[in-house]
């Protein structure tokens, strides 16, 4: 929904002070993990059209991505410690059993579904399974270390992945969400989670 100011750091403190304090209370432990996964979020790059966005790009702008890159810096002091960090830059994640798919399956099966805004902008999907396996091959593989994308390698414009979504439940999904309405009704929240294209790619993971 539409952030607050107060949600607004809510989303902040919990993401950045938390892991400046585990961070610091694993800094205090005499047995430490060998490995530290932060399960972060492609919003770091910010809303940037149709540029290929590969771990090396910079961060981005807005709220998300200053979120992202605070969040990292303070997962990053636990190399400082001999950790192990992998940093998990996770786009929007599918599963038939909820989350995001699960938001989206009522409006499209009442017929409702379709772009929002004008669609064009990037959405970079990811399978649960694919996080999961990421995830245990993180944690076993002593080479992964460092930031990498978490995304389908065949991500699409959002358009494009409603016409997608219509045709496998066999509706229609032409009913657009108009941009000026998004922002309306959720603000900042629209613009930078709904409305922005990040066209992010696993290059590392490829």
């Amino acid at each position: 929904g539409r952030w607050s100011e107060a949600k607004k750091k809510a989303i902040y403190d919990s993401r950045v002070k938390g892991s400046a304090s585990l961070v610091s209370w694993l800094g205090q432990r005499e047995q430490r993990p060998s490995v530290l996964i932060s399960a972060s979020a492609v919003g770091f790059y910010g809303d940037r059209g149709d540029e290929v966005l590969t771990e090396d790009a910079s961060v981005g702008e807005g709220f998300l991505a200053t979120v992202v890159r605070d969040w990292e810096a303070e997962v990053d002091r636990a190399a400082e410690l001999g950790i192990r960090v992998v940093k998990l830059r996770i786009g929007i994640v599918l599963s038939s059993s909820g989350g995001a798919m699960g938001e989206m399956l009522p409006i499209f099966r009442a017929g409702m579904g379709g772009p929002m805004g004008n669609g064009r902008q990037w959405f970079p999907w990811v399978h649960i399974d694919d996080v999961i396996n990421v995830i245990e091959w993180a944690l076993s593989n002593e080479q992964a270390r460092g930031a990498y994308n978490l995304t389908a390698p065949g991500i699409c414009a959002q358009r494009d992945f409603a016409r997608s979504l219509g045709r496998a439940l066999g509706r229609p999904a032409f009913v657009p969400a108009p941009r000026l309405a998004l922002k309306m009704a959720l603000g900042e929240f629209a613009e930078e989670a709904l409305l922005a294209s990040n066209r992010v790619v696993p290059s590392r993971l490829k």
